[in-house]
């Protein structure tokens, strides 16, 4: 059990001092080492190195319960204290870092629609119900703006755009993308905050045009909205504020890659019964 202690702790502590202190030679310990390992400590091997595989894969955003539902999903049998063991062990772990910080330029004298979600923000099937905001990415060539929007059945970003102007064009070409992607059918709810992006009248013919109900909340109401910010929070702690983004283009290529690389057909989420958006809606389809 010592000799044990002293490998599970061997990254805090130093190795001499935790022999002095628990009573055992530096001898004694090389030869615990060098005895083969237990058919418990091979398969720790072989969970760590899926570990550390899908960490990788994950941009290392995956904490225990995530990573437990991945592994499991490639057929390994392990749980939630396993998984945890291992990864605390290896010093594997998810680093968040900031606060999102919202947008949202209420002051303008288009009209507002009124909230048809009213907090009821569950959708059956696809093209249901729409979220949609707008964040902002600091790069060394100034602000890079992004506007995205979320399917609320499945949490998929089906459009998003990116602009270093935060003008109606850039909530626009993130609508038209959805619409293309999506081609949803009339009569769906599409839920936004009242920013003079979304309350433009060219942005109203557009929702005008496809037969969409445009939906939005009042000021300093956010919690129709939570999907969206969530997805924000999510991107930049899982990408943008690991790095130091030099140009605009360099920043848009990331975002592509994380949303279609990633976020869309593999990271996973605690509402959609741990799958990613793309398999939850491939299960109702």
């Amino acid at each position: 059990m010592r000799f044990k202690f002293i490998e599970e702790h061997r990254l805090a502590f130093s190795i001499g001092r935790m022999c002095h202190v628990m009573d055992v030679s530096p001898r004694g310990l090389r030869a615990f080492r060098s005895r083969p390992a237990s058919r418990r400590q091979r398969s720790d091997l072989v969970t760590l190195a899926h570990i550390k595989k899908q960490s990788r894969l994950s941009l290392g955003s995956y904490g225990r319960p995530r990573m437990t539902e991945e592994l499991k999903d490639i057929g390994l049998s392990v749980g939630h204290r396993r998984v945890g063991r291992l990864m605390r062990q290896n010093g594997i772990s998810v680093v968040r870092t900031r606060k999102h910080k919202a947008t949202t330029d209420s002051n303008h004298k288009f009209n507002i629609s009124p909230n048809l979600l009213d907090r009821n923000v569950s959708a059956d099937q696809p093209n249901q119900k729409w979220a949609g905001d707008v964040t902002y990415i600091w790069t060394r060539e100034g602000w890079l703006y992004l506007a995205v929007i979320l399917d609320l059945h499945s949490r998929r970003v089906v459009g998003w755009a990116v602009s270093n102007r935060m003008k109606r064009d850039l909530a626009i070409r993130a609508l038209k993308m959805a619409i293309a992607f999506r081609s949803p059918p009339k009569g769906w709810i599409h839920h936004t905050d009242s920013g003079s992006q979304y309350c433009s009248h060219d942005y109203q013919k557009i929702l005008r045009q496809h037969g969409i109900k445009a939906s939005m909340s009042g000021k300093g109401i956010c919690y129709d909205n939570a999907a969206v910010e969530t997805f924000f929070k999510t991107i930049k702690a899982e990408l943008i504020w690991r790095g130091t983004w030099d140009t605009r283009r360099q920043t848009e290529i990331a975002i592509f890659e994380y949303i279609n690389g990633f976020y869309n057909p593999r990271r996973r989420h605690s509402a959609l019964g741990w799958k990613s958006p793309v398999a939850f809606e491939r299960k109702v389809a």
